[in-house]
């Protein structure tokens, strides 16, 4: 299905497809895969515009990391990341999604330069998109450029997998950028499964556990939702209470299912409208996640276009001319 967004088709983010491993090729570049959700910034006459990926603008949110981009040489359209780090400067999404309550360091990390002083750059080599992105970017402790590596993919994601990293990018060098579009010239690879998830229900409390014991997990298939698992562990009591009052404020009396799904007798449905993300081992024969760990909610993306991400097998691939 695709994406929506209320982002100009001009400045929507180029999406990049899930591939099972890494691998070598001097025709690509590696970068670091980051764990936090997708920004681009809009600087023109020092002001600068935040947008998240669905189009909300949410400067007002990040308002240090938008001034620190006001030392953008020029103006420029610019495609990142928002994350948040730990002590050893590796993000975590479950860091940001309490970042502004609890302070924890903030960076931009900036990948792709799309426009530069109103000259659209999209249809330049990636490569060269980046190193014009390095030059205008300012020294500031809240924005970082996303360096890569040439051909060798396979230490890159073995080196991701020791610092505990989310995976790595892969890019054809010479692509283009497609605004919008979702495309084999840029891939992900993860160092573990994860996925997009929409809520459709919460079960009751269990032993000493407050609010609810599990939520009850989603995707959008076709024109209806299909029930994938419950997910009953990486809650705090603070997100079991905050995430209870978003829930019950979406109580609804049927199941969004068309059929029956395990502890229905104590399930509260809601309406399907929150996202969220979890991490997970491995999908069973019958289409549900395995050992499923909640890492957050997720407000960049509705829920209507949440379905089932699926890897791209490269091997079974035939080698490929350069692609735009």
């Amino acid at each position: 299905m695709a994406r929506t967004s209320t982002l100009p088709k001009r400045l929507q983010p180029m999406l990049a497809t899930l591939t099972d491993a890494p691998f070598d090729d001097k025709n690509w570049i590696f970068e670091d895969k980051y764990d936090g959700f997708r920004m681009v910034a809009v600087t023109k006459g020092g002001k600068v515009k935040l947008y998240s990926r669905n189009g909300k603008i949410i400067s007002h949110n990040y308002i240090e990391v938008a001034k620190a981009l006001e030392g953008v040489r020029g103006d420029a359209v610019i495609d990142g990341e928002l994350v948040a780090l730990d002590s050893s400067g590796v993000s975590h999404f479950q860091l940001l999604q309490n970042a502004l309550r609890n302070k924890a360091k903030l960076q931009y990390c900036a990948f792709d330069l799309m426009f530069q002083d109103g000259e659209d750059l999209r249809g330049l080599p990636l490569t060269e998109r980046k190193k014009r992105l390095k030059v205008i970017l300012p020294k500031h402790k809240l924005i970082a450029y996303s360096r890569h590596r040439l051909a060798s993919g396979t230490k890159f994601f073995e080196g991701a997998e020791r610092k505990g990293l989310e995976g790595i990018m892969a890019k054809r060098a010479d692509s283009k950028y497609l605004s919008g579009a979702r495309t084999d010239n840029w891939l992900k690879i993860k160092t573990s499964k994860r996925q997009e998830v929409v809520i459709a229900g919460f079960t009751a409390p269990r032993r000493t556990r407050p609010f609810f014991g599990a939520l009850t997990l989603a995707l959008r298939e076709g024109d209806s939702w299909r029930y994938i698992g419950h997910v009953g562990t990486g809650f705090s009591h603070d997100v079991l209470e905050e995430l209870h009052g978003k829930l019950i404020k979406l109580k609804t009396a049927e199941s969004p299912f068309g059929k029956k799904t395990k502890d229905e007798a104590v399930t509260t449905w809601v309406k399907p409208q929150l996202v969220a993300e979890v991490k997970f081992t491995e999908w069973t024969s019958s289409g549900e996640m395995r050992h499923p760990v909640y890492l957050g909610l997720r407000e960049d993306k509705r829920a209507e276009d949440v379905t089932r991400e699926r890897e791209e097998h490269r091997a079974d691939k035939k080698a490929r001319g350069p692609r735009s």
